[in-house]
């Protein structure tokens, strides 16, 4: 029998199929049955480092829940046109991205709601758009952390927006591109309103006055699209 085959006992002397009380635990056949693919499917995987190593037990390798979600992530970009080089190579930029830790610092924003998607939910909402050079791209700007086998996309606001302007036929490098100038200013303008209020009150202030900063910034912007508006026509 291959050391990588067939049922047996995990380390708590349960079987892998059996009921546990903590992670699931799976030799190398019962994960690539639950995951649809063949044992030779799965090799190949491995060999090409799209799972990661298995936990090795003597000669016996057990596989967990990672393994599995990241199968299921590989079969349904595939489904989705994606080819094994490129899944690599999206696996590579993610495996490289910031954890979800850094991205958020000490705590959640303030006001925007972090998204949790799966690789394939991702890909789903920018079908064709998810290369290895955007999502690098959405990781160095900070949009995406990674969580285990989850992406956390920062701002619900920020990727509804995103994916909507990808959906009229805008390219997702190109929203990406127009991101990074939007952030150089608004860090710009809220240093001007973080300057404005502390010269004038203290600083436990900041947060409570923050939305007047907002709504001028909104209300600027209304006007200046009027203004580039009629100056199209």
């Amino acid at each position: 029998m291959a050391a990588d085959g067939g049922q047996g006992a995990g380390p708590s002397g349960e079987r892998a199929g059996d009921e546990q009380t903590g992670p699931r635990e799976y030799r190398m056949e019962e994960l690539a049955r639950l995951a649809g693919i063949t044992v030779r499917t799965l090799r190949f995987y491995r060999e090409r480092k799209l799972i990661p190593p298995p936990r090795r037990e003597g000669r016996i390798a057990w596989y967990d829940d990672h393994h599995l979600a990241r199968l299921r992530t590989i079969s349904a970009l595939l489904e989705r046109g994606h080819t094994l080089n490129g899944i690599a190579e999206l696996a590579e930029a993610l495996d490289q991205g910031r954890d979800v830790a850094d991205l958020l610092g000490v705590g959640a924003p303030t006001e925007e709601e972090p998204v949790r998607l799966t690789p394939e939910e991702l890909a789903a909402r920018f079908d064709g758009e998810v290369t290895p050079e955007n999502l690098a791209a959405a990781l160095d700007l900070g949009y995406l952390g990674t969580d285990g086998d989850e992406i956390v996309h920062i701002s619900r606001r920020l990727l509804e927006v995103s994916s909507a302007l990808v959906r009229e036929g805008i390219p997702l490098a190109e929203v990406l591109t127009a991101g990074r100038r939007v952030r150089e200013h608004a860090d710009a303008l809220a240093e001007i309103f973080t300057d404005l209020i502390l010269r004038h009150a203290p600083e436990e202030d900041l947060r409570r006055l923050r939305p007047l900063a907002r709504s001028v910034v909104e209300a600027e912007l209304s006007l200046a699209l009027d203004r580039r508006s009629r100056k199209e026509e």
